[in-house]
């Protein structure tokens, strides 16, 4: 490597880690997805509190900033301040560096309480308007269905808005993970009214890690590999059960 390149990429990981020598400070992006992670939660939320406290272990301070999720995507992998965003769930088809798990949540659907719905699988499903958030990946096989248009999805913003279209008929299904429908039902004002008409069918699509997607670069890859290498260190479950007290 010549020296000039060197000394933009030593360049590049100071403006990255806080821009001392032994790099103090990692940025990532996130969203507000109560209990995972949000702006306002105590300790901006489980996910962020393990972020945290894994960043700590490898010498590092971890800085979020809270974006709609196609934003802190989008902000993530085009601004070079940031080096990653999450929660992410491992998808192959992602240009992310995947860190190793730092959580999971059994990811299914919301119905109706009065209009519930077996299903062996997801062909059983076709006929029904199922309501997905627009830039989540799901399952594999939901999505590929989905852009085969062999599924009907309704696009929404948020897990809450779903979850009122549900509500009032509009959708006869929504995808969302268990844990964020639980907390929303028990918290969102707009949802305070209809929560008892709604629940979490019997049978879920699976249960998905969350990840940390670190950007595909020098900046990136040398983040991934000391948080993985603190991550072995910590107890995630521990701390995951340490934050929700």
């Amino acid at each position: 490597m010549s020296k000039a390149p060197a000394m933009l990429l030593c360049a590049s990981l100071a403006g990255l880690f806080g821009g001392a020598a032994g790099a103090e400070t990692i940025n990532l992006t996130s969203l507000d997805w109560p209990p995972y992670t949000g702006e306002k939660l105590a300790g901006q939320g489980i996910t962020s509190q393990v972020v945290k406290a894994v960043m700590e272990k490898a010498g590092h301070t971890a800085s979020f900033k809270f974006l709609p999720w196609q934003r802190a995507v989008d902000t993530a992998r085009n601004d070079a301040t940031f080096v990653g965003y999450f929660p992410e769930y491992a998808d192959p088809s992602s240009p992310c560096l995947f860190s190793a798990p730092i959580g999971h949540g059994l990811l299914g659907f919301a119905e109706q309480t009065a209009k519930p719905q077996t299903w062996g699988t997801l062909n059983d499903l076709k006929s029904n308007k199922i309501g997905v958030v627009s830039g989540y990946v799901n399952t594999a096989e939901f999505d590929k269905m989905v852009a085969a248009g062999e599924l009907k999805a309704d696009p929404a913003s948020s897990d809450e808005q779903n979850l009122l279209k549900l509500a009032n008929g509009r959708i006869d299904l929504a995808v969302v993970d268990q844990n964020v429908m639980q907390y929303l039902l028990q918290t969102s004002p707009k949802l305070q009214a209809v929560a008892s008409s709604l629940q979490f069918n019997g049978k879920a699509l699976e249960d998905k890690t969350l990840h940390v997607c670190f950007t595909n670069s020098p900046a990136g890859k040398q983040a991934l590999e000391q948080f993985n290498a603190a991550l072995k260190l910590v107890d995630v479950e521990q701390l995951s059960a340490q934050a929700v007290k």
